[in-house]
């Protein structure tokens, strides 16, 4: 797997912080209590996958999990098949140091037992003794659905924010 997409597939998956949301009463659970849910999961898997670890991920995924990836030209089915691409990820030296990020503008949306969870996703991290610096700047979705009393994510879908698109030729 090239570097790139290893530093790539590592800015995808990169942490961010909570915020706060007003209840509303949707079949049981609030929005606030899903929401809650939601961003600790997210958060458990991005801790570890700080550190190399890209199993924190793959213990919240479902087993007919879907997921866009914006350096792939097609959709990636099933756990087994982002088991393979998250696999080589795991203790790789990465070429930057102290990585922080912010999750901007969290909403969490309920139907049942399907949650949408959107964000704005921000990497920053210091490149070889430089100043820190802002890595990449995401548009996340993560569908989560209820499976077996567990909050399970079944499609992911991640993008840029205002990517600098490639002129066409005439």
């Amino acid at each position: 797997m090239q570097r790139t997409t290893l530093l790539m597939a590592f800015l995808l998956l990169s942490g961010f912080t909570g915020a706060c949301r007003t209840s509303i009463q949707e079949g049981g659970d609030s929005v606030d209590i899903v929401f809650n849910e939601a961003v600790a999961r997210e958060r458990a898997a991005l801790d570890r996958w700080v550190t190399g670890d890209p199993d924190g991920y793959l213990d919240i995924l479902a087993p007919d999990v879907t997921y866009f990836d914006p350096n792939r030209e097609k959709r990636i089915d099933g756990f087994d098949a982002i088991a393979a691409l998250l696999g080589p990820i795991r203790n790789v030296k990465l070429p930057f140091t102290e990585p922080r990020y912010e999750m901007i503008a969290p909403k969490v949306q309920r139907y049942g037992d399907v949650a949408l969870l959107t964000f704005n996703l921000v990497d920053y991290g210091k490149m070889s003794g430089q100043p820190e610096t802002v890595l990449a700047r995401w548009n996340a979705t993560q569908v989560y659905s209820r499976i077996d009393g567990q909050w399970k994510i079944i499609h992911s879908h991640w993008s840029y924010t205002k990517p600098e698109l490639a002129q066409a030729s005439r």
